[in-house]
């Protein structure tokens, strides 16, 4: 493990070192009254779950005892790791790319790089599905070349592909926020003491930016593990499956495989806040470096290598959705009508952007305080709060939404508050707060301590600090938090489905209708549509936000 007084990893330890605490030194009582408030509430949904499998006198023996529950679960933890390694790889090395290479095209990737992430796990699986299908898309475009059968897409292979290719935006966001406030100074001392390029990404920038990873890291393995709706359409049998499958026949069989999956995530995150501790001090600057490395005869090779990847993940997916859609328009056509409603699309994107803000700004400032405590102090209150919070990011939504109702309904105060834009923001909250607390954290951990202490010692107070010093230097890493969340708040179902007040549509949910009523021709208009709606919303208020405030 570096070293802390390792040259190449912190040439400059008081002026880089995020502030750690001092023997004797504690949060704020209100600091930690507000965390061990937040806590409590995102225990809601395991709260939930421990009360209906008492309720429902679930067989824990004879569930736990059987082989249908460990196979799946040893699927899920495979395929988990699987899409994990393979998501932080690909993210790390995209954000290496954008923040500190040559790279032709660098603010055109930024903007595309994130955009797989909205695409819900079901419209990517169908669309790949279809267009590796007889008579699909990529059948008439290998077919000229002499190719006549192509693979299918099931089991383990498909659902790690597919998984990777809309999960490494969790891993690519906080990285390229943490890579843009890494000092320049840091590397050329690395090149200055005959360091290769690398040499000088192995043992610098790697080391620096591996709590962004392990960050983005567990956020995919802990979606993988509660996703449904890819694992679903390729026939892949996780737990997930299990427990949708079990959800009304076996509701105790359901909730015991929930509670499982649970602390499945608890524990899961508990092994990282571990790890995490160890991790290298990080190296922050107060402004973007700017640095650029060059990548001489590998630039246009690794432009092309980029071009592919974006084309695999965002245009062979798009060009799925745009072939149902002239296929359906053509057909309708031939029938005398457009066969496409854009009656009430307009009300549904703006649905969409206002409620994706609102759940942004809201969980970022939701989970600031969790990302102070466990950062700058410490806190075993904070570390508690932390691990809940994190570890509901791996509960299906559909358990989290069904414990907001369950809650709210056995409180006559709480019941009027159902089926409103409060409670389906806080379960969006609740549902995706893991993204905004581990990129928020990553964020804290880039404030300088000499530059904190300094203000101190010249009379700041906190709040004062906080708006002067630390604000301005976690910019980039919070809005990276919120676009985690803003991304992932567009494209959420069963939330949505179940506490949306009645006629609030979001285009996620008219997806979802279009694709029960078999009209795929209208499901491929509105995917583009959240596509592009999503990509706008991610320039504007993510990368050129950022760029405003550098």
């Amino acid at each position: 493990m570096a070293s802390s007084s390792n040259p190449l990893v912190d040439p400059l330890p008081s002026a880089t070192t995020p502030r750690r605490p001092r023997p004797g030194e504690r949060p704020a009582l209100l600091l930690t009254l507000t965390v061990a408030v937040i806590g409590l509430v995102f225990t809601g949904p395991f709260a939930y779950v421990v009360v209906q499998n008492f309720r429902l006198g679930a067989d824990f023996s004879d569930i736990f005892g059987s082989s249908d529950t460990w196979s799946p679960l040893g699927r899920s933890v495979q395929l988990g790791v699987a899409v994990a390694a393979s998501a932080s790889v690909i993210g790390t090395t995209l954000a290496w790319l954008v923040a500190r290479s040559d790279l032709p095209a660098r603010r055109l990737v930024a903007v595309l790089a994130p955009l797989p992430l909205v695409f819900p796990s079901f419209v990517g699986a169908t669309a790949l599905i279809t267009g590796f299908a007889t008579g699909g898309l990529l059948e008439r475009v290998v077919e000229p070349v002499g190719v006549d059968e192509l693979p299918q897409l099931a089991g383990f292979r498909a659902a790690w592909f597919v998984l990777t290719l809309f999960t490494y935006p969790y891993v690519y966001l906080p990285v390229v926020a943490r890579l843009r406030r890494l000092p320049a100074s840091v590397e050329e001392s690395a090149r200055l003491l005959g360091r290769r390029p690398l040499g000088v990404f192995t043992s610098v920038v790697l080391p620096q930016a591996r709590s962004a990873i392990s960050a983005g890291a567990l956020l995919v393995f802990l979606y993988t593990i509660s996703d449904f709706g890819a694992v679903e359409l390729l026939r892949y049998d996780t737990l997930t499956r299990v427990i949708f499958s079990n959800r009304l026949a076996d509701r105790g069989t359901a909730m015991a495989l929930s509670l499982l999956l649970g602390v499945l995530a608890l524990l899961v995150v508990a092994i990282e806040r571990r790890m995490v501790r160890h991790d290298v001090p990080v190296a922050a600057s107060s402004r973007p470096t700017g640095l650029r490395v060059p990548l001489r005869r590998w630039r246009w090779p690794a432009a092309v290598g980029v071009v592919g990847f974006v084309g695999i993940a965002i245009v062979g997916p798009l060009a799925s959705l745009a072939h149902w859609t002239i296929r359906g328009m053509a057909s309708s056509r031939s029938r005398g009508s457009l066969g496409l409603d854009g009656d009430g699309l307009g009300s549904a994107v703006t649905n969409t952007v206002l409620v994706s803000i609102v759940a942004a700004i809201v969980t970022v400032a939701v989970v600031l305080p969790i990302a102070y405590a466990t950062v700058h102090y410490r806190s075993r209150t904070g570390a508690i709060a932390n691990t809940f919070v994190v570890g509901g990011f791996a509960l299906p939504g559909l358990v989290t939404a069904l414990a907001l109702v369950f809650w709210v309904l056995s409180s006559t105060a709480f019941v009027r508050v159902y089926q409103t834009l409060p409670l389906l923001v806080l379960a969006y909250v609740i549902h995706f707060g893991a993204q905004g607390t581990r990129a928020s954290q990553v964020a804290v951990g880039g404030v300088p301590r000499r530059l904190t202490d300094a203000a101190r010692m010249l009379g700041a107070g906190p709040v004062r600090r906080f708006l002067s010093v630390d604000l301005p230097i976690m910019v980039p890493g919070l809005l990276a938090a919120a676009g985690l969340v803003l991304l992932s708040t567009m494209k959420e179902l069963p939330a949505t489905l179940l506490l949306a007040p009645i006629g609030f549509d979001t285009l996620a949910t008219e997806i979802w209708a279009s694709m029960e009523t078999l009209s795929y021709a209208q499901a491929g208009l509105e995917s583009m549509v959240l596509l592009g709606v999503s990509a706008m919303l991610t320039w504007l208020l993510v990368i050129r936000a950022a760029d405003r405030l550098d």
